[in-house]
């Protein structure tokens, strides 16, 4: 049985799903970019478990974000999810009595008159006391430690210029980049979005780029088990799919294919349900479109209307084919 969940310990699991929208990673790629399985990180994220210190720290460095805050407010959680915070000394206080005495009583000497003393806490109130003392001490260490971090950190930050941490530069650009992670080639800092599309089904397709890699990639999200979802450029065709009920509640994306200014990007969905049509968009890279794709010029036939002149960041085309 799991301790009730404490306000510190709600606004460590708050950040941390900030966090990991961030980096735009699924819990399978948390998974595989951390020592942590995806039924850890989905525990963790939805405030059942608390997590390790190093899956706090591993989460940072993907969403490139300092520590020291986050690292506070889990030492903080931690404090009081494991107890520490109300632990005190319960030892049995001794026996203050002689021992029994088997035979019969013996006569009582006559003793002196007592003076009377001035009436003193017994044994069991004062060990209640120091109970009480050591839990306030311990909480308030806790609290004074967190604060200490905290304004350590922001006074690192105040004397460094107001930007953020630079991102590591990216591990691959243009063809190299065909097939690879964007993630793991640190291409999804700071992309651009060509187009963001709902489906008929009710999910959400995006077209993402990066300049600094010259790579496209898509991802999704509001899915259903089974939904696919394809991209392809000049090069190969990419394909994802929703694999389980985990990705069904965060983005699942496609890897990267090579795509420089002036490249016409497709992106194609297509539901888990056997009779539904896939959904495809395209996007130009960072110049204005000025004629649809071969594949739609073929599908429209010669009656269609010439497109006219539009920037990439404009509604992009849609098409629907009627079968897969």
């Amino acid at each position: 049985m799991t301790p009730e969940a404490t306000p510190e310990h709600s606004r460590l699991t708050t950040a941390l799903r900030e966090l990991r929208t961030r980096t735009g990673l699924s819990l399978a790629a948390l998974a595989e970019r951390t020592p942590y399985s995806k039924s850890s990180w989905e525990r963790y994220l939805n405030g059942r478990t608390l997590p390790p210190r190093r899956a706090v720290q591993d989460l940072c460095q993907l969403a490139g974000e300092q520590e020291g805050r986050l690292l506070a407010l889990w030492e903080i959680a931690e404090s009081q999810w494991s107890g520490r915070a109300a632990e005190a000394p319960s030892t049995p206080p001794p026996s203050s009595g002689p021992p029994p005495s088997s035979g019969p009583p013996s006569p009582e000497p006559p003793r002196k008159p007592a003076q009377e003393r001035p009436d003193r806490p017994d044994r069991a109130d004062r060990k209640r006391l120091m109970t009480v003392l050591t839990s306030v001490c311990a909480v308030t260490l806790g609290g004074v430690t967190a604060v200490v971090v905290m304004l350590s950190d922001r006074q690192g930050a105040s004397d460094s210029p107001p930007t953020a941490p630079s991102a590591p530069g990216p591990r691959c650009r243009g063809a190299s980049c065909e097939g690879q992670d964007p993630i793991h080639m640190f291409c999804g800092a700071g992309p651009d979005t060509l187009t963001t599309e709902r489906t008929s089904t009710g999910a959400r397709v995006e077209l993402r780029y990066s300049p600094r890699c010259e790579a496209s990639w898509a991802r999704m999200w509001r899915t259903r088990t089974g939904d696919r979802l394809e991209i392809a450029a000049s090069g190969p065709t990419h394909r994802a799919e929703v694999e389980g009920q985990v990705d069904t509640e965060s983005y699942v994306y496609t890897v990267m294919t090579a795509a420089r200014p002036g490249t016409v990007v497709r992106a194609c969905f297509r539901p888990a349900a056997a009779d539904a049509g896939r959904e495809c968009v395209d996007a130009r890279v960072g110049r204005e479109t000025t004629d649809p794709p071969a594949e739609q010029r073929s599908t429209a036939g010669s009656a269609a209307p010439t497109a006219t002149p539009r920037p990439a960041s404009a509604a992009p085309r849609r098409s629907r084919p009627a079968s897969g």
